[in-house]
């Protein structure tokens, strides 16, 4: 008997590779505000909310909203950890229940340049508790899966007159691990392109298309998602002393 079950998992993960990859194509678009604010040379807070729904608007997908405690070793190098919750609409027509999910997460940024160009490293960790929704009906359980994060997004000024944009263009790679994860250990990838509009040192925006590739649980089943992103920073420093 153990001896099937161990053979059964070595061969299930083939299975999927043998069926032909499927992908859906959906437009979706995303807004959200984001902010940290300093509080001294070392500790601050983050804080952000999005909203993601299908086509411009139509219909809700999903909602979210993190909160989290900052440490900065320098001026380039932070640590975050926080909690964060998210809403997710039913995706079969006709359901009516929303399933909640809470995080735990933890990051680490680190910010480079290279002459007048930003380089950005963001790796997070997150632990999910998804509630299971089976029939449009709450099963009052939840499905545990870690996931893991890494993005690299980049900065480009396009002029030397700060009040014109610049390019910015960002890849972020996700992974999963959970009893439930058979054959989408790889979750998703986020590209975006678009430009980054400066109002002050301290507040700013992003604007512009991001292409995200999701594998379902099947493991040959994808989603394609076309996104119209619109984010806004704002960032305040509060310290007295910078250094």
């Amino acid at each position: 008997m153990n001896l099937s079950v161990v053979l059964l998992s070595q061969c299930l993960p083939l299975f999927a590779q043998l069926k032909t990859k499927q992908v859906t194509n959906y437009s979706q678009s995303w807004v959200g505000i984001n902010s940290t604010i300093r509080l001294n040379n070392h500790w601050g807070i983050a804080a952000d909310a999005s909203y993601r729904s299908n086509s411009f608007f139509a219909s809700e997908f999903y909602t979210i909203t993190r909160l989290g405690i900052n440490y900065w070793v320098n001026d380039n190098l932070s640590f975050t950890g926080g909690y964060g919750h998210q809403w997710n609409a039913p995706t079969v027509k006709g359901w009516h229940t929303i399933a909640n999910e809470n995080r735990l997460y933890q990051q680490v940024i680190l910010t480079t340049k290279m002459s007048n160009v930003t380089f950005t490293n963001r790796l997070r960790n997150e632990e999910r508790w998804q509630e299971k929704i089976v029939g449009d009906t709450d099963t009052h359980t939840t499905i545990f899966t870690n996931r893991v994060r890494y993005m690299l997004a980049i900065e480009i000024p396009l002029s030397s007159k700060s009040y014109l944009p610049s390019l910015l263009i960002s890849d972020e790679l996700c992974v999963q691990m959970g009893k439930t994860i058979v054959f989408n250990t790889f979750d998703q990838n986020r590209a975006f392109i678009g430009l980054r509009e400066y109002f002050t040192k301290h507040l700013y925006c992003d604007l512009g298309y991001s292409l995200i590739d999701q594998e379902k649980s099947s493991g040959y089943q994808y989603d394609r998602d076309h996104l119209f992103r619109l984010f806004l920073f704002y960032n305040p420093d509060l310290r007295k002393n910078r250094h």
